[in-house]
C-alpha cells in the first residue's frame, strides 16, 4: 500500500433535529474520484451525522492509504472543534470526537478543513445523503 495523499469529502445529513439522518464520503485523489461511499445512520442530529461522516470516512480510507490525507467539511463547528478552535461541550459529540482523534492516528498525517456547501465534492456527497433519506424502505 502506497502512502499517497487524498483529499476526502464528507458530509452528514439529518431530516430534524434529531431526526433520519445519513452520512456520505468521497475519497479524492489529484482531482480524480477513487471511492465513495454512504450510510442510513437511524435518528441522529445533524451534528452527531457530520462527525459520523469524517468516522465512515476514516475507515474506509484505510483500505486506500495510511498517508497524509485531507479531509473536507462544511461543517464549521466540526472543523473547528477538530481543529481545537472550539471546545467539545455536548457529551454525545465528545464521544465522536475522540473516535475521529483515535482513527486519525493510522495516517502520516490528517488535516481537517472547512469548505463552503457550494464546494462540487460536498454537493456530491450532499446529494448522496439525500438519495439515502429519500428510499422509502431505510
Amino acid at each position: 500500500m502506497e502512502n499517497k495523499s487524498f483529499s476526502i469529502f464528507t458530509d452528514g445529513a439529518a431530516r430534524g433535529n434529531p431526526g433520519l439522518a445519513a452520512a456520505a464520503f468521497l475519497l479524492v485523489q489529484e482531482g480524480v474520484l477513487i471511492h465513495s461511499d454512504s450510510s442510513f445512520l437511524g435518528t441522529r442530529t445533524n451534528n452527531q451525522a457530520e462527525y459520523q461522516a469524517i468516522i465512515i470516512a476514516l475507515e474506509n480510507t484505510k483500505k486506500f492509504t495510511k498517508g497524509d490525507i485531507s479531509i473536507y467539511s462544511d461543517s464549521e463547528l466540526v472543523i473547528k472543534q477538530l481543529n481545537g478552535e472550539y471546545q467539545v461541550k455536548n457529551p454525545q459529540l465528545k464521544v465522536l470526537y475522540q473516535k475521529v482523534k483515535k482513527k486519525s492516528l493510522a495516517f502520516s498525517s490528517t488535516k481537517f478543513l472547512h469548505v463552503p456547501r457550494t464546494n462540487l465534492w460536498i454537493r456530491k456527497a450532499d446529494k448522496l445523503c439525500n438519495e439515502i433519506l429519500n428510499q422509502p424502505n431505510k
